[in-house]
């Protein structure tokens, strides 16, 4: 086995990623799986009685060398994929399922958790919480069936990670292979920075001219402001049609098929361990606890948003009327005219706002947030990661180290699409402790040229402070145990720092220090910060909306039994909202990574509304303080909530920061919508 896998030797306990290669990882993985067995073999066959000490404990760390591969591995994968990695993830994918399988049914393993957890009262809360998880974990991996059925449980779960892993292949093979050359005669109506961007997507793809591909940074832009409908309604049929058979490979890369062999998967699964359907089975660990509560929530948001949108549809139809444009608004219209109809409204311009929001820019706002809150110092240094444009720094509070974090902020085609928070490295006080290593990756596109700022747009900015906000969860980490650490906590919760974070962004006096005009170093103007900030809930209808039907369809395709014809029952739920034509799902099925590349946020999508509402009610604390950066709400925060990851229960870490559950009005509010 390369040791570089395992025992990091970089700066500041960084993997050597230049001393890795492809090649190294299959038997790094089957070795460290047989290590892994051997480890858990070892717990369950202890002669000594189950304790705290040689159970639970043990298991904390039994898997570190398997999990520092997979960490490095599968970091790998999603920033910068190619032939070998993804061979290699379809190889991997059954073998971790089948291992897993086999510890998580392991019936020896289980009767040890429960013994030690029936005494569980007399030992300390984190050990109590971590011993409490552990045998929820055994208990839904299965390892209370027997005969036939724990065997099935076995089949199902090792067949999931291969067609998820296919899932997610499928997707990617389809954003990187579409790429529609634009005409230099048909550019009316773009803005100079996006015709930069898009030539220089081209000369990345080997071609000359101008494109568009399939990251959001460059396509939503280009069906804001593309006068020409017919190419934006090209370029819209491009981006919904990943993974359905209908995109850029075809009937390869189709993944309905996939996805109803995965409903009923998990819909067996959820049965066999007794539970009505695959969403009672995943939401009962959840904040939320049954699909009904996450029901009402979105009922009672889509409400709002759908009042909103109807005003809109038709302001936007007359908008339409007037170009002497005589058909339906649709779906490749919306984007262009409520952006003309923002510009107009609050004499915005994303091309004027550009300029000072440069990615150096924004990344000085988020570093210095972090700091006036939670007193954080960020010093660059320089380290061979996977790619030269990645940026690394060490985090330090008082002299001393918080945390390594690592940015990879520009597009490429070998990078899955989206923004994500993940750590090579969890935070742990076991024995001598370890800080936590953790990536954030966006999908901005990169400057024209070397040496050239990267300009971001007003989402690109908040998606930059959003994975932040993840990365504070992991930095603010202090707990004892590394399965409890950092982003370790229920689904529905883990979004609260990030879009917590968020609302920093739109403060006048983040924007007056740090939106520096990339060429002068001038502020940006008072009147026109002020209607950026005016602007943000425009079009909140819109974007409520499509998130609202991605999280309805998401959960309703994992209530009851599972549809074989998956496209035709996500037409039939959406007809059931009465959705607008013109405002489709954000993510549809076929490419809905976040449900069906894996189960992170499978019947969980909801749960970026559900932290949303706590989140508007947290940074009302901020300003019932009367200061954004109120020194005492920041400690209270980070010590009930931050420092804390998943060492009790949401609710009670949210109660003991706020004191009572938050209502669904800040969010309206916040959007815009009450």
């Amino acid at each position: 086995m390369n040791p570089e896998l395992t025992e990091w030797s970089g700066t500041f306990g960084l993997p050597r990623f230049d001393l890795i290669d492809d090649e190294d990882f299959a038997p790094a993985m089957d070795q460290a799986l047989t290590d892994a067995e051997a480890s858990m073999e070892a717990i369950a066959a202890n002669p000594e009685p189950a304790s705290f000490a040689n159970t639970v404990a043990a298991l904390e760390t039994a898997e570190e060398p398997l999990n520092r591969i997979c960490a490095i591995f599968y970091t790998l994968t999603g920033v910068d994929s190619n032939d070998r990695r993804e061979a290699l993830s379809r190889e991997f994918a059954p073998k971790l399922a089948a291992y897993n399988s086999r510890v998580g049914m392991d019936k020896r393993l289980y009767d040890r958790v429960e013994t030690v957890w029936n005494s569980a009262d007399q030992l300390p809360p984190e050990d109590r919480r971590i011993t409490e998880l552990a045998l929820r974990h055994f208990r839904r991996a299965g390892a209370a069936l027997t005969g036939t059925e724990r065997e099935r449980m076995a089949e199902i779960r090792q067949r999931l990670a291969v067609l998820c892993t296919q899932f997610g292949q499928n997707v990617l093979a389809d954003e990187r292979d579409f790429v529609m050359q634009v005409d230099e005669a048909r550019l009316a109506g773009l803005p100079d920075w996006l015709l930069s961007s898009m030539r220089a997507a081209a000369k990345e793809r080997g071609r000359s001219g101008l494109v568009v591909t399939l990251n959001r940074s460059l396509i939503v832009p280009f069906l804001q402001y593309a006068d020409d409908r017919e190419l934006r309604e090209l370029a819209w049929r491009g981006w919904i049609a990943r993974g359905s058979g209908d995109g850029a490979n075809g009937a390869e890369t189709d993944n309905t098929g996939i996805i109803a062999e995965i409903l009923a998967l998990r819909h067996e699964r959820a049965q066999l361990l007794g539970y009505e359907d695959f969403a009672a089975f995943k939401l009962e660990p959840e904040m939320a606890g049954t699909a009904a509560r996450v029901e009402e929530l979105l009922s009672e948001v889509w409400s709002a948003a759908k009042a909103r949108t109807d005003e809109d549809a038709q302001i936007l139809s007359a908008m339409m009327q007037q170009d002497g444009v005589n058909a339906e608004l649709a779906p490749w219209d919306w984007r262009y005219y409520a952006e003309r109809r923002r510009q107009q409204e609050h004499d915005f311009d994303q091309g004027a706002v550009k300029p000072y929001l440069t990615l150096d820019a924004m990344l000085g706002a988020v570093f210095d947030v972090a700091n006036r809150l939670f007193a954080l110092e960020f010093e660059p240094f320089d380290a061979p990661l996977w790619s030269p444009d990645v940026r690394a720094w060490r985090v330090t509070r008082n002299g001393l180290e918080m945390a390594i974090l690592l940015g990879d902020y520009y597009a490429r085609p070998s990078k899955r699409s989206g923004a994500w928070c993940g750590a090579l490295r969890y935070q742990h006080n076991m024995g001598a402790g370890q800080r936590a290593i953790v990536t954030n990756v966006c999908n901005f596109t990169p400057p024209a040229e070397a040496g050239a700022p990267a300009f971001l747009s007003w989402d690109d900015a908040r998606t930059l402070f959003h994975e932040f906000g993840h990365a504070l969860h992991h930095i603010l980490s202090d707990v004892k145990w590394p399965s409890i650490s950092g982003t370790s906590v229920a689904r529905d919760f883990v979004e609260l720092p990030s879009q917590l974070y968020e609302h920093w962004l739109e403060q006048p006096e983040v924007l007056d220090r740090h939106a520096r005009h990339a060429e002068t170093g001038a502020a940006m103007p008072a009147d026109l910060r002020d209607r950026v900030i005016a602007a943000g809930n425009a079009d909140q209808g819109f974007a409520t909306l499509e998130y609202l039907q991605s999280a309805l369809v998401d959960l309703a395709l994992h209530r009851g039994a599972p549809a074989t014809d998956v496209m035709a029952r996500q037409a039939e739920i959406l007809a059931g909202l009465d959705a607008p034509a013109a405002i489709p799902m954000r993510h549809a099925s076929p490419h809905f990574g976040h449900v069906f590349s894996g189960d992170g946020y499978s019947s969980g999508y909801y749960s970026y509304l559900w932290s949303e509402v706590m989140d508007a009610d947290a940074f009302d604390a901020f300003v019932e303080a009367g200061d954004i950066f109120d020194p005492e709400t920041a400690k209270r925060l980070e010590q009930t909530i931050l420092s804390r990851g998943g060492s009790a229960q949401a609710d009670e870490l949210w109660m003991a920061f706020r004191e009572r559950m938050p209502g669904v009005g800040p969010l309206l509010k916040g959007r815009g919508l009450a």
